[in-house]
């Protein structure tokens, strides 16, 4: 294959041609967007620091579900910002919490979006931390419980699916025990596996009010250096009944993403996190790159990368791009 008689050229010359060829396809189909869902009503508050997204009320979400269904974006996944915060986060698994109401809300206004839902405690603990606390760390096995409470609660609300983001041992195991004995044994479960301790979070914590009050948390979520352990971070959640992994971030890791998909086999997602978003959008606005086209070559690269699933906060404005 040496030049001249192999010219590469050649399947470049035209946008068409150029499709026809095309290796990695990326499509609406790929897309879950993350919303932001605060108690009271009325409300949409902007986050400053993540252009185009709001905190919104249970009231507002409506018009927001029937636009991401007129869009073709087959998901979402709910974050929650509750009214009351406590040493144990118990507004969690409030049975008319800010989450549990909007899974009913969304429901209600686009029955065929799947609704999904992040399980946490760091949205609704005081001290902003994934957890108990005991001793300034996390306390792990005390925490499963109240994990498992809080994706029961969501099942029960008629989540279509829960996401573990917490990075408890454990978790995976406990929350499918819960669910399984409950009657929810048809749930699937998509657990955050892979998530590294990164400072692309940083919008994030605003936007969900979940800022740690002390230290940090690389206690328990994944150093960046590491790759084989993000291996054996997967193979515990699967042998635990996870149905998707999940890597978090999406850009730094795209080596992890692949060699996830690779290794496992199994679907995979990838969150493309506020801050991959949020340093597109200020570079956009200031005119340094093209805020579109940076935006597609980084959801094609996670596509590329392996990933069946990639929660994004471009979703809406990358489905206008992909349905034109």
């Amino acid at each position: 294959m040496n030049f001249p008689a192999y010219r590469p050229r050649r399947l470049r010359n035209s946008e068409t041609m150029r499709r026809l060829v095309r290796e990695t396809t990326l499509t609406t189909d790929d897309l879950i967007l993350p919303l932001f869902i605060t108690y009271g009503k009325d409300k949409k508050i902007e986050i400053k620091s993540m252009p185009g997204h709001y905190q919104l009320s249970v009231d507002k979400l409506e018009a927001e579900a029937k636009e991401i269904a007129s869009l073709g974006i087959p998901g979402v996944i709910l974050f929650g910002i509750p009214e009351h915060k406590d040493e144990v986060g118990s507004s969690a698994f409030d049975a008319d919490g800010p989450v549990q109401s909007a899974i009913k809300a969304i429901k209600d206004a686009a029955p065929d979006i799947m609704v999904m839902t992040d399980v946490c405690m760091c949205e609704y603990t005081s001290h902003g931390h994934c957890g108990i606390i005991k001793n300034q760390d996390v306390d792990n096995d005390s925490t499963l419980e109240l994990l498992a409470r809080e994706a029961l609660s969501h099942a029960e609300a008629g989540a279509d699916l829960v996401a573990p983001s917490d990075m408890m041992d454990g978790r995976v195991g406990a929350i499918r025990t819960a669910l399984d004995t409950s009657g929810f044994d048809h749930i699937p479960l998509m657990s955050y596996a892979a998530k590294y301790s990164s400072a692309f979070y940083g919008p994030f914590r605003d936007a969900a009010e979940s800022v740690p009050q002390f230290g940090d948390r690389r206690t328990y979520q994944m150093d960046p250096a590491n790759t084989n352990e993000a291996m054996r971070e997967v193979a515990l959640d699967i042998e635990e009944g996870a149905d998707i992994v999940m890597v978090k971030p999406a850009l730094p890791y795209l080596d992890i993403i692949r060699r996830i998909k690779e290794q496992f086999e199994y679907p995979t997602a990838a969150y493309n996190v506020s801050g991959e978003f949020s340093m597109l959008k200020a570079a956009e606005a200031k005119g340094w790159m093209d805020g579109e086209r940076s935006m597609m070559e980084s959801l094609l690269s996670i596509k590329r990368a392996g990933a069946d699933i990639i929660i994004t906060y471009f979703s809406k404005e990358a489905a206008r791009v992909l349905g034109r």
